[in-house]
């Protein structure tokens, strides 16, 4: 990749020569040439700005030292540039544009000063450059030299071989919308604290969902933005309905989904919802009263309850069941949501709320304690947890 650079500035560029960037300008992988805009006016003070028509605060850059500039970078163009402008005014810069432009084999950057330059210089460049303006973000800076140092770091990692380890930018913030999960190294406790226990167990599965499901957590605090609307959205924000035999077939594509994390996360092909068909779904929505959760239309969660006897003496429990959410939304709430919604749908006669998960499945015990319940059994059968709460008369 060949990068030009305008600039009256030019010193600015250093960075360029250091770290991984440096290197790859070294091996050959990235060209740079740096323009000092001053070299291309024609008076004693070099000047490159004057007076806004119309009035107005401040200096623009002229036309004719741009026009100068940027003829001289065509003509040692093999084939037609990317001309970026970075400004305020333009689209902002993301992870996907910077896998566009790293696909590019001339980029050049117009660094502008002041109040920005002359607009003629756009529909100018646009003879001999494909044109692009681009902003970091919502906020203005003394000149572009910032931004471009920015794009062409995020631009020429990019680059076959700039980065030693490929597989490093896979899992990376913003390659697929989502930030990148939590990272930890040794040693594995540290002022009190510790890597958490996931990270050490060798399991793999068991740490991709985990890092899976902290990318989601910490996007959706940190940048709910990124994540589609029904993903930000709050548990009050969710339909619920008693399900109906029209809900089944999407009620079965959530089942084999959610369960499938359930069997990686307890190493199981054996857990009964894996095996469950659109026939004996829809029986089931017979037997339990089963609710579904929508959000601007997509059934997103669901749980289901039923009254069964309960221990011996203790009454009836209302079993609580396939409590659901789909896995790219889980963190919102909406499980929190279903399981007291489910509590509440209870019939007067349950004196007790009974639920089953599995052992290793620590999300689901970690909630359901927040919840009240209490493990009751263990390996019954095997490889799960039974839990129970009290109900309370207030429910």
């Amino acid at each position: 990749m060949r990068i030009d650079v305008v600039s009256i500035f030019p010193d600015y560029l250093a960075p360029l020569d250091l770290s991984l960037i440096g290197k790859a300008r070294r091996d050959g992988l990235i060209e740079l040439h740096v323009h000092d805009l001053r070299t291309f006016t024609h008076d004693r003070h070099r000047t490159v700005d004057d007076t806004p028509y119309g009035g107005g605060a401040g200096m623009v850059m002229k036309p004719q030292p741009w026009s100068e500039a940027l003829d001289q970078v065509a003509a040692q163009a093999d084939a037609r540039p990317t001309l970026v402008i970075p400004g305020p005014g333009g689209q902002r810069f993301d992870q996907a544009m910077a896998r566009r432009l790293a696909e590019c084999d001339h980029l050049v950057f117009a660094c502008g000063r002041y109040e920005g330059i002359d607009e003629r210089v756009y529909e100018y460049a646009a003879r001999d450059f494909e044109v692009r303006v681009v902003s970091l973000g919502d906020y203005v800076l003394n000149g572009g030299e910032v931004a471009a140092l920015a794009v062409i770091e995020a631009v020429a990692r990019l680059v076959p071989g700039v980065i030693g380890n490929a597989a490093s930018l896979v899992e990376e913030s913003h390659e697929d919308g989502l930030l990148e999960y939590p990272v930890y190294t040794k040693p594995e406790h540290w002022q009190g604290l510790s890597v958490p226990e996931v990270l050490l167990s060798g399991d793999h599965g068991r740490i991709a969902a985990w890092r899976h499901e902290q990318r989601l957590l910490r996007t959706a605090a940190r940048r709910p933005d990124l994540l589609p609307r029904a993903a930000a959205a709050g548990a009050g924000e969710l339909e619920i309905a008693v399900a109906t035999a029209a809900d089944a077939g999407e009620l079965l594509t959530l089942t084999h989904a959610c369960w499938l994390k359930e069997g990686i996360d307890n190493r199981s092909l054996d857990i009964p919802a894996q095996h469950e068909t659109l026939q004996s779904l829809t029986q089931s929505l017979r037997d339990w009263t089963t609710y579904v959760a929508r959000l601007d239309g997509r059934l997103v969660g669901t749980v289901r309850g039923r009254l069964q006897d309960g221990p011996a003496g203790k009454g009836a429990q209302w079993d609580i069941g396939r409590l659901m959410v789909a896995p790219d939304l889980q963190g919102r709430g909406f499980g929190r949501a279903l399981l007291e919604l489910i509590q509440r749908s209870a019939p007067p006669a349950a004196v007790t709320y009974g639920l089953l998960t599995g052992a290793a499945s620590e999300g689901n015990l970690r909630m359901y304690r927040r919840a009240g319940f209490r493990v009751v059994a263990r390996d019954d059968p095997p490889g799960t947890v039974s839990l129970a709460k009290r109900r309370r008369a207030t429910d």
